[in-house]
């Protein structure tokens, strides 16, 4: 599905839209629609953690998301080989509105947020051996159930 770009991801502020695809319950791709670059790998925070953050009003405004119901969180993966060396940004979540598909990037502070970083290692939750990350709590597990989506908890607070 392809998403219009609110507020631009860090780095790239020169692309406007962006397609999601989902890998599967937990990973995601994010590509540039309009190039070859960037290309992303996203996961779901909230199969590996307790993970909650207050959207600024602005954002919130930006993205119609008092409105909406199918509203993602999403945070950008830094894979590497062997995928325990890879890392993820939890300090800089990613934001997407499937209801006027419409997308865009949060920077929290790390002050506000200090049990978030920046370049957390995927082992932490994720051992050699494991074929999912590890112990996805059961309220993770009802999240994804739930009618709507994953982040509508993160984005009431």
């Amino acid at each position: 599905m392809d998403f219009d770009i609110k507020s631009p991801i860090l780095g790239f502020e020169d692309v406007s839209k962006m397609t999601l695809e989902k890998i599967d319950d937990i990973f995601m791709r994010l590509s540039n629609t309009d190039g070859t670059a960037p290309v992303f790998v996203l996961i779901n925070p909230f199969a590996l953690r307790q993970y909650d953050f207050e959207v600024p009003v602005a954002m919130e405004l930006l993205l119609d998301l008092k409105n909406s119901k199918n509203i993602l969180i999403a945070n950008i993966m830094v894979m590497q080989t062997p995928i325990q060396n890879s890392t993820i940004n939890f300090l800089a979540p990613l934001v997407f509105n499937f209801d006027n598909k419409t997308m865009a990037q949060i920077v929290l502070d790390s002050f506000k947020y200090p049990s978030y970083g920046i370049a957390e290692p995927i082992s932490k939750w994720y051992k050699e051996g494991d074929e999912n990350p590890q112990s996805p709590t059961k309220e993770a597990d009802s999240k994804k159930s739930s009618k709507k989506d994953d982040s509508a908890k993160s984005k009431k607070k």
